[in-house]
C-alpha cells in the first residue's frame, strides 16, 4: 500500500472512531487539519465553519500562519475560500502571484509566506458548510490523487462535522430539557425535584461534618385573595416579586426553590446552632411584612414559614420537607404571619386526628358506634319522660372516644350526614320499644352542619315513615351555632321540621353568642340550660339572675325550660326553684346503653314511668 493511501486511511479511521462519540466539533476540525499537512503535500491546512445547520465561528488551523490566513479572509471578505463557500466547487490557485482576483488577500497572503492556496468546499447536499484551506509555501499544482483526496476529506469532514452538530444540538436539547424539568418556569427558582436532590445532598454531608441542614416552607397567607381579588396576572407578578425578595435574605449557599403556587422552601446548609435558622426565617418574616409595588399599586401580604432541622428521624429528603411543611401549617393555625419550628407533639395530635377520621369513614360499616341515653326527669317528681340519644364510637384500639372529639371529626371527614341519619333511626326505634306502656320521648342532638345540609328535612321526615315514629315523640337539639352561619336558612329548615310535627330544643343555651331574641325569631318548643350556668347556680346572684330571666322569657313564650348538668342535690333544689319544668345530669342517671335504659323502664310505679334517683 502506498504511503499516502496509507495515511489517508489512518486519518478516515481516526474520523470514524469519532462517530458514536461526543467528541467536540472543535476537536474534530483540530484533528481534520493535523492529518491533512501529514497526508498531503500542503505547508498547513485550515477550516472555516459558516454554513446553516452549523454554529458559526469554528476555525481550526494547523498552525499559526494557516489561522492567521483564515481569519485574514473573513476580515477582508475576500479569498478563495469565500468563492468556494459561494460556488460550491473547489478553487485552485496555484500561484498567488499571477492571481488577480484577489487584490488585497493575494498580496497579504504572499507577504505571510503563501504563494498557493487550494479550497474544497464542505457539502450537505446543495448546502455549504464550510471550506477545507489548503495552504503551501511554493507553487505549483496538487497532483490529481492529491486533489481526489482533499476533496474527500472535505466530504467525510462534512458528514462527521454535521453528525457532531446534531449531537451537540441533542445536548443543548436535552440540557434545556432538563432545566425546564428541574425549574419553575415562572420564577426560574429550582422546583420540587432539584430541591429534594440537593437536599439529599446535604443531608449525606451533614452526617459526614457534623454540621446540620434545615429546610424553611414558606407560604403567603391569604394569597387567594390576591387572586381574587386582582387577577391572576397580578398574583404572578406578586409571586415573582416574593422570589427575587426572598433572594435577598438568604445566605450564598442556600437554595431557594418554589414549590407550587404561594409555596415557596429554602434549603439551609452547614448550620452550626438552631438559632441561625431562626434568625434566617425571622428575617424572611420581616421581608416579606414589608408592601410589595406592582404594577397595579401596593399589595401587601404575609407568610407563615416552618422549620425542620434534620435529626434522626429524617433519613429522606421527603421527610424533612414534609415535616416543615407541617410546621407551616402550625404556624398557619396560630394567626400565619410567623414562624415555626415543628412542635412534634402538636404534630402527634394532628396525626392521631387525621387517623381517627380516616377510621371514622368505616365505623358504621364496621359496627362500632352505639348509642347510650340519659333520662330527662321531671323536675318536682322526678319521674322520666323522655330521654336525650348520645352517640359514643368504640374505637377498636383507642376504647371510647368521646363526643366532643367525634362530632367535630364527623364534621370535618363529612360523615356527620351519614351518622346522624343512623342516630335518629337508632333513636327513633329504642324510644318505640323501651316504654312497656307506650313510646318514650327520645331526644337527638343535631349539629349545625347537619341542619344547613340538603334535604335534611326530607331525611328526618323518610326516617320517621321508616321506623314507623310519631313524629311527636321526636325532640331534635340544635345548638345557637345554626343560626350565627346563615339565619335565613336555618329558619327555613326549622319551619320545614316544625311542619313535620317534631319538637325543636334550643341546647346548650347560653354558651357562645346566645341572644334572647332567638327565643322569639325561630319556632322552637324547648330552651336547655347549658350546664354551666347550672354548675353556678348558688354561687353568685348573677348567674341566678341570669337563670331566672331565661326561664321567665321562656314560659312567657309558652316555652319548656329543662336544666342540664345538674349533679347535686342544692343544683337540683334551685333548678326547681326557679320553676324549671325538667332535668337532666348525673345526679338523676348517667348516660346508659339501650339494654340498661329497657331494664330502668321495667321498674315501673303505680303511677307511671319511674322516679329517679332510684333508692338503692
Amino acid at each position: 500500500m502506498p504511503r499516502e493511501v496509507r495515511l489517508l486511511s489512518d486519518v478516515l479511521s481516526d474520523f470514524a472512531r469519532t462517530m458514536g462519540t461526543d467528541f467536540p466539533i472543535q476537536g474534530i476540525l483540530d484533528q481534520l487539519v493535523q492529518g491533512i499537512v501529514e497526508v498531503l503535500p500542503v505547508t498547513a491546512a485550515g477550516v472555516r465553519l459558516t454554513g446553516p445547520g452549523i454554529d458559526p465561528g469554528y476555525v481550526a488551523a494547523s498552525d499559526r500562519s494557516a489561522l492567521h490566513f483564515e481569519k485574514l479572509q473573513s476580515e477582508l471578505d475576500e479569498g478563495p475560500s469565500l468563492v468556494a463557500q459561494e460556488t460550491g466547487t473547489a478553487v485552485v490557485v496555484p500561484d498567488l502571484r499571477a492571481q488577480h482576483d484577489f487584490s488585497t488577500f493575494g498580496p497579504l497572503a504572499l507577504d505571510a509566506g503563501v504563494v498557493a492556496v487550494f479550497t474544497f468546499p464542505l457539502r450537505n447536499g446543495d448546502a455549504q458548510l464550510g471550506t477545507l484551506d489548503l495552504y503551501r509555501d511554493a507553487p505549483g499544482l496538487l497532483d490529481l490523487a492529491a486533489m481526489t483526496a482533499a476533496q474527500t476529506l472535505a466530504d467525510v469532514a462534512a458528514a462527521y462535522l454535521l453528525n457532531a452538530q446534531a449531537r451537540a444540538d441533542l445536548q443543548d436539547s436535552s440540557d434545556r430539557s432538563r432545566a425546564s424539568l428541574l425549574h419553575d418556569p415562572l420564577t426560574g427558582l429550582p422546583n420540587r425535584i432539584l430541591l429534594l436532590e440537593r437536599l439529599e445532598h446535604a443531608l449525606l454531608r451533614g452526617r459526614r461534618s457534623g454540621t446540620m441542614a434545615a429546610v424553611l416552607f414558606a407560604n403567603l397567607d391569604e394569597f387567594t385573595l390576591v387572586n381574587d381579588t386582582h387577577g391572576h396576572r397580578v398574583g404572578d407578578e406578586l409571586l415573582v416579586a416574593v422570589a427575587e425578595r426572598l433572594g435577598r435574605q438568604l445566605r450564598p449557599a442556600d437554595t431557594l426553590a418554589r414549590l407550587s403556587g404561594d409555596e415557596f422552601a429554602i434549603l439551609c446548609e452547614d448550620l452550626v446552632q438552631t438559632a441561625e435558622v431562626d434568625a434566617i426565617a425571622a428575617r424572611i418574616c420581616a421581608a416579606l411584612g414589608e408592601p410589595f409595588v406592582l404594577s397595579m399599586g401596593q399589595v401587601d401580604t404575609t407568610a407563615s414559614i416552618g422549620i425542620a432541622v434534620a435529626d434522626e428521624s429524617h433519613h429522606l429528603p421527603e421527610d424533612l420537607l414534609h415535616s416543615a411543611e407541617l410546621a407551616m401549617h402550625q404556624a398557619k393555625r396560630k394567626g400565619g404571619a410567623r414562624h415555626q419550628i415543628i412542635d412534634m407533639g402538636e404534630q402527634r395530635l394532628v396525626d392521631e386526628r387525621v387517623s381517627l377520621q380516616r377510621d371514622l369513614r368505616q365505623a358504621c360499616a364496621r359496627d362500632e358506634l352505639l348509642l347510650e341515653y340519659q333520662p330527662i326527669v321531671g323536675t318536682v317528681d322526678r319521674r322520666i319522660i323522655g330521654v336525650e340519644a348520645l352517640v359514643r364510637w368504640l374505637h377498636p384500639s383507642r376504647g371510647l372516644v368521646s363526643p366532643a372529639t367525634l362530632v367535630p371529626l364527623a364534621e370535618q371527614s363529612g360523615t356527620i350526614t351519614a351518622i346522624g341519619r343512623w342516630v335518629l333511626e337508632q333513636a327513633c326505634q329504642a324510644g318505640s320499644t323501651s316504654a312497656p306502656a307506650g313510646a318514650l320521648p327520645v331526644s337527638a342532638n343535631v349539629s349545625a352542619y347537619q341542619l344547613m345540609s340538603p334535604n335534611f328535612a326530607a331525611t328526618v321526615e323518610d326516617v320517621l315513615l321508616s321506623t314507623d315514629t310519631d313524629p311527636g315523640l321526636v325532640t331534635l337539639e340544635v345548638t345557637e351555632s345554626v343560626f350565627l352561619q346563615d339565619s335565613q336558612r336555618a329558619l327555613v329548615v326549622l319551619r320545614d321540621l316544625k311542619r313535620l310535627g317534631v319538637t325543636l330544643a334550643l341546647d346548650d343555651f347560653g354558651t357562645g353568642y346566645s341572644s334572647l331574641s332567638y327565643l322569639k325569631r325561630f319556632p322552637v318548643d324547648v330552651v336547655k340550660i347549658d350546664r354551666g350556668f347550672v354548675a353556678d347556680l348558688g354561687k353568685d346572684h348573677a348567674t341566678r339572675a341570669i337563670v331566672s330571666s331565661v326561664v321567665d322569657l321562656a314560659h312567657a313564650l309558652g316555652l319548656t325550660v329543662v336544666a342540664e348538668g345538674v349533679e347535686t342535690v342544692q343544683q337540683h333544689e334551685e333548678v326547681e326553684e326557679l320553676g324549671c319544668e325538667a332535668c337532666q345530669g348525673y345526679y338523676f342517671a348517667r348516660p346508659m346503653s339501650a339494654e340498661a335504659l329497657d331494664a330502668l323502664m321495667t321498674h315501673r310505679v303505680a303511677d307511671g314511668n319511674p322516679r329517679l334517683p332510684v333508692d338503692a
